[in-house]
């Protein structure tokens, strides 16, 4: 293992090259993990609600086999299955200009860029973090937040399936100081989720509505798990002025609709990132201009 570690160290152009790729790879499947997530949790929900119910649950197949693995890659379209040399993370996108080699329709865009932004943003944490454990960790978290930030954009939850996990993740690892303290990392949790849930309880109280999901809550709790409770307020703040700047955007657009709001997932998993790589920064920042 210090053999590899040394090799990365002396050689950060190779390492940052092996991340990048490593990235796009990794994007690859997340793009197969937003699509299928829901739909798997969507199932199990029916199934929970025909079994205690006592009824018949005739939209799925018995023996339909369906999750992340299964059925294989296929055209949403034609239903062909993709060829391993279809299948190469961007570059494959590129060679068929972005259409099905069988029936020749247009494949969504948001999968190269799932990719670009897996291979990008992996390649910005390793920088910072270098060869180390943090790196590595910084790394799953950072893919994490891919994923719950495109499958809030497309259902509007959080998955519990990959928030609690996180959370419990990263109060294992800062009791080994990997990020922060352990006394940080669980008044962090309590905190991170306390915070958005009383905003959440006085807004309904005042104003009869809901303001935001309880996956907003464990995504903060997430945070202040990994990262200590000192980050909650930047993180807060920050998440908050990209939510008012997006809205006013989509008012301009006139593509805003009061009604449903805009997923606050996205700000949060975006501030909680920028705070994992720019956090001591940030805080400092913050507690110069206060004091």
């Amino acid at each position: 293992m210090h053999i590899f570690v040394d090799f990365f160290q002396a050689q950060p152009v190779f390492y940052l090259s092996s991340i990048f790729f490593i990235g796009l790879v990794v994007g690859s499947f997340l793009n197969v993990v937003i699509v299928r997530l829901p739909i798997m949790i969507e199932r199990s929900w029916k199934e929970e609600c025909c079994n205690l119910l006592d009824l018949n649950n005739s939209n799925t197949k018995q023996d339909e086999v369906f999750n992340l693995l299964n059925p294989p890659s296929h055209c949403p379209f034609c239903k062909k299955k993709i060829k391993i040399i279809e299948n190469l993370p961007l570059l494959s996108y590129l060679l068929l200009n972005g259409t099905c080699s069988n029936c020749n329709k247009k494949i969504s865009l948001r999968y190269p860029i799932i990719e670009l932004v897996s291979a990008l943003s992996v390649c910005i944490v390793a920088h910072f973090f270098g060869v180390s454990i943090q790196a590595f960790f910084a790394i799953c978290l950072t893919w994490a937040l891919i994923v719950l930030s495109a499958i809030d954009l497309d259902t509007r939850y959080l998955p519990d399936d990959i928030t609690l996990p996180l959370l419990w993740l990263g109060i294992i690892l800062n009791i080994f100081n990997i990020f922060t303290d352990i006394d940080s990392s669980v008044l962090g949790a309590v905190l991170g989720y306390g915070v958005l849930w009383t905003v959440y309880s006085f807004f309904k109280l005042i104003t009869g509505k809901i303001g935001m999901g309880h996956g907003d809550f464990k995504l903060l709790a997430v945070f202040g798990a990994w990262f200590g409770w000192q980050n909650l307020i930047p993180i807060v703040i920050l998440s908050s002025v990209i939510g008012i700047l997006v809205s006013i955007v989509l008012m301009i657009k006139k593509s805003y609709d009061r009604s449903k709001g805009i997923p606050f997932g996205p700000c949060l998993a975006f501030s909680g990132w920028i705070s994992m790589i720019l956090g001591p920064y940030i805080i400092s920042a913050y507690l110069n201009a206060i004091i």
